[in-house]
């Protein structure tokens, strides 16, 4: 792919139509099936593509309504608390088996997930690295508490799951929680020393 090629890629209305072809598929039966046959596929592949096409469909949202959005997000503040809260409730074990058993709050997981995936977007760079580092600083932790709880429960916490899926996830949001902090954390430093 050449670098014009990779440019016009890039452009906000190909990003929101990539972002829409994502949730559109996501919302097939055969793909939410299979995503969420797995505890783990559940939380670690859905949820982040449903993060991602709501992150690509903030590409198209018109200038005008960035204007708007940006003045009641001011520093990224807004949209970060609202992702935090969105995760939080999510990964509540009994938010998982209702998903699956409810379709009115399997779709409203999917919404508030593609907002929380917008909202990300439109406030990461307001926030700055302060305002990044207090919101990893919360969600970070929590997830691998989570984690470690889902490790460490002797009986399932999901009704949905297996205790050896449980297990697993537990595992890789421990994991996950701390490769985000890495990377974090490097980008954070490489963007000071570029500044210094």
């Amino acid at each position: 792919m050449t670098r014009t090629e990779f440019i016009r890629l890039c452009k906000p209305p190909r990003q929101a139509g990539l972002g829409l072809i994502l949730l559109v598929l996501m919302a097939l039966p055969s793909a939410r099936n299979a995503l969420e046959a797995s505890m783990a596929r559940h939380m670690l592949l859905q949820f982040p593509l449903l993060l991602c096409g709501g992150a690509l469909l903030a590409a198209g949202i018109p200038q005008r309504l960035r204007q708007a959005l940006a003045r009641w997000n001011a520093y990224g503040i807004s949209g970060l608390l609202a992702t935090a809260l969105v995760l939080a409730v999510l990964m509540v074990p009994r938010a998982l088996d209702l998903a699956l058993v409810n379709p009115g709050i399997e779709a409203a997981k999917c919404a508030v997930l593609v907002v929380a995936g917008g909202a990300l977007r439109l406030s990461w760079r307001p926030a700055g690295l302060l305002v990044q580092a207090f919101f990893l600083g919360n969600v970070l932790p929590m997830t691998a508490v989570v984690g470690q709880l889902y490790i460490d429960s002797p009986t399932r916490i999901c009704n949905a799951y297996l205790l050896d899926d449980q297990a697993l996830l537990g595992q890789w949001l421990v994991w996950l929680a701390l490769a985000v902090a890495v990377g974090w954390l490097a980008q954070a430093a490489w963007a000071v020393a570029r500044k210094g």
